[in-house]
């Protein structure tokens, strides 16, 4: 990943920020379709907390692109808030000027945006099982925030779209019997919609994968005093490509042909695993797409429309 590429990146994401920004202005503000109740306590670990924003539906609508339905009206949606496995506050500022909570929360789903931590604390398999936590979490309270715990999807993108599917395929069954409360849940979710996410850290597009770029990832201390054994065994657990092993929720992928940092055949090669795992998976490639794109948020809504179809409200279930 080079500077002219994290600059390059970086552009389109301003540009599209204020892309989404516009369409926001030109609603009323007083009519925001949620209502943000921020830092959420969902865990603790060695005495710091995990929190996360939940955004609950108000019934109200910004414009009609987001008139209000009733498609999510009971369901939640989980979302990764992670940019280069960092997730401090401006992660969710950044979605929510792509207007993904207005989106969400205009179809009345309740959105739980979870922060797992960020790299220069957490290695990655810690921040999976913060995000395995905050599903437990969010499972154990669904009767407060009024969604039914067997319906919930998972969205994420880039590092948030990688804990997300890496999430989704090594499920931890709950213990009914565990004296911890939280245990008794399941990890599982029922559907997966990620943007641009990193899969596979042993080929990067047939290059080697850029470890150094990541190694907080894997260790917070570095490579040093690990061997390549070592590092390529932790790669492989921390590569969703790397780890279905049968059934998973459906997945919806989206990936841009120009993405200067997650190349798209992260998300070609993941998609291939999961199919010829007889799972339900598509890739939706953005021609031109970087990292994100300036139009983003319309992909958001049609994401919005295909967790409509996977998540159906109970009238809707068969």
């Amino acid at each position: 990943m080079t500077n002219i590429a994290q600059r390059r990146a970086f552009s389109f994401l301003i540009c599209a920020v204020l892309t989404c920004c516009a369409w926001i202005s030109a609603a009323e503000d007083k009519d925001l379709p949620y209502e943000q109740i921020m830092n959420v306590v969902y865990g603790e670990t060695d005495g710091v907390g995990l929190v996360m924003d939940v955004f609950r539906p108000t019934g109200k609508g910004l414009k009609k692109a987001f008139k209000p339905s009733e498609n999510g009206k009971g369901l939640g949606i989980i979302h990764i808030a992670s940019g280069g496995w960092d997730s401090d506050r401006s992660k969710i500022d950044m979605h929510t000027a792509f207007c993904m909570y207005h989106m969400f929360c205009a179809k009345q789903y309740t959105v739980f945006a979870i922060r797992p931590g960020s790299k220069s604390k957490f290695t990655g398999v810690e921040m999976l099982d913060h995000c395995r936590l905050a599903v437990r979490y969010i499972k154990a309270h669904a009767e407060e925030y009024g969604i039914d715990p067997d319906r919930l999807g998972l969205m994420g993108s880039s590092a948030g779209g990688h804990l997300s599917s890496l999430l989704a395929v090594t499920p931890q069954d709950g213990k009914p019997d565990s004296p911890d409360p939280l245990k008794r849940f399941s990890t599982r979710v029922k559907a997966v919609g990620v943007f641009f996410p990193p899969t596979d850290f042993l080929d990067w597009d047939g290059k080697e994968p850029p470890y150094e770029k990541v190694k907080e990832l894997f260790y917070t201390s570095g490579f040093e005093n690990h061997s390549r054994d070592e590092i390529r065994e932790l790669a492989r657990q921390l590569s969703p490509a790397r780890m279905v092993n049968g059934k998973t929720p459906p997945f919806l992928i989206y990936h841009g042909t120009a993405d200067p940092l997650v190349p798209l055949q992260q998300s070609e090669v993941f998609v291939k695993v999961l199919k010829d795992n007889g799972n339900e998976a598509k890739l939706i490639i953005k021609k031109g797409g970087q990292h994100p794109w300036i139009t983003i948020a319309n992909e958001i809504l049609d994401m919005a429309d295909w967790f409509d179809q996977k998540l159906p409200t109970p009238e809707k279930v068969d």
